[in-house]
């Protein structure tokens, strides 16, 4: 670990140590981080799946200990810096969240490029054997899951009808490449937290922010916003689960089968299986337009992007976004992306020659 990571988990380190102190266990012990505490993915499917359904399954084989990021006053960026120092087993957030330390990764969620959960799907899948080299070689650690947030759409609070009006705004980006199409776009990308985004909002230092419509419904946003504009323009936002490789290795091959299979079909088949259903429940709900099941919905103006709208923001993807990746990633990343994600979504991009 070098003495910059060191000064920056050691307080995460001592908290992590009382989160999972004290707890008795059978078999084989997992302390886990899972992502945003108050969105449906953890309420629905992480926390469910890992406290009971896999302890219960493996006959206490496996017991848990469980957390989020955000209850531990941890960023999402340090989520995978720290579960490949040891500080927790297993950790899960937005494979966004760590590009800074891996920009390959941001490969896996190119937005603009799969508008159904089916293609998205195909894209990850594309993507996986990518992603798992980046996080053993980045983050000491083995992917067992990646899943979907809906895709990442974009609210305002000021009426907006098309692409071209979001120029000249200042909006909350959901990602690294998101921001760099804000740029190109004309707006100004602004880096905040998605639990700071509704007082941003309040104090005009954003007129408007990117993130999936169901967080949005379930954190309020459509309280401090007037306009919903559908056009994915922060991709999915994938939601990576990794284990520490030390701890991965330290299982038997039997309990590495059974875990990575508990995970495959009792996790990560189940969001998938929901992504689509729970974006076009998520829509109905913020804007009224259909039933919605979730709780109250909301008057949110729809926009939905036109022909024009997806004509240029894939211009603006291929001219400029996909070759200024391609100068952060390095040539080797992005000839193993042409030969994979690229190859399913039917784009490839220049190496840099670097």
């Amino acid at each position: 670990m070098t003495k910059q990571n060191i000064c920056r988990t050691s307080i995460p380190f001592i908290l992590a140590g009382a989160l999972f102190a004290g707890k008795t266990v059978a078999g084989e012990s997992l302390s886990i981080v899972g992502s945003w505490s108050s969105l449906p993915l953890y309420k629905q499917f992480e926390q469910p799946f890992w406290t009971n359904t896999l302890p219960n399954d493996s006959k206490g084989e496996f017991s848990v200990s469980m957390t989020t990021h955000d209850q531990m006053g941890i960023g999402g960026g340090d989520v995978f810096r720290m579960l490949g120092d040891g500080v927790f087993d297993i950790g899960m957030t937005v494979g966004d969240y760590a590009v800074a330390d891996a920009p390959a990764l941001e490969g896996l969620d190119v937005p603009l490029v799969a508008n159904t959960a089916e293609e998205v799907h195909k894209m990850v899948n594309a993507a996986r054997p990518m992603v798992g080299k980046i996080y053993e070689t980045a983050f000491n650690s083995k992917v067992l899951a990646i899943v979907p947030y809906p895709p990442q759409v974009v609210f305002c609070k000021a009426p907006v009808s098309s692409l071209d009006d979001l120029s000249g705004l200042k909006i909350r980006a959901s990602g690294r490449m998101t921001a760099k199409f804000l740029d190109a776009l004309g707006a100004q990308s602004v880096n905040i937290g998605f639990g700071e985004v509704p007082g941003a909002l309040q104090r005009g230092v954003i007129d408007c922010a990117v993130t999936g419509a169901g967080s949005g419904y379930s954190a309020g946003w459509w309280e401090v916003t007037t306009t919903l504009m559908t056009i994915p323009l922060g991709g999915w936002d994938p939601v990576v689960t990794a284990i520490n490789l030390d701890k991965w290795n330290d299982l038997s091959s039997e309990q590495q089968a059974f875990l990575q299979a508990e995970v495959a079909t009792k996790f990560e088949k189940p969001v998938w299986d929901s992504a689509q259903s729970d974006l076009d429940q998520d829509v109905a709900c913020l804007t009224g337009n259909g039933e919605c099941s979730k709780g109250p919905s909301h008057s949110m103006a729809l926009v939905e992007p036109s022909d024009a709208d997806l004509a240029h923001a894939k211009n603006i993807l291929t001219s400029k976004v996909l070759p200024d990746w391609a100068d952060r990633a390095g040539d080797s990343w992005v000839n193993e992306w042409n030969g994979s994600v690229g190859k399913t979504v039917g784009l490839q991009v220049s190496a840099t020659g670097g």
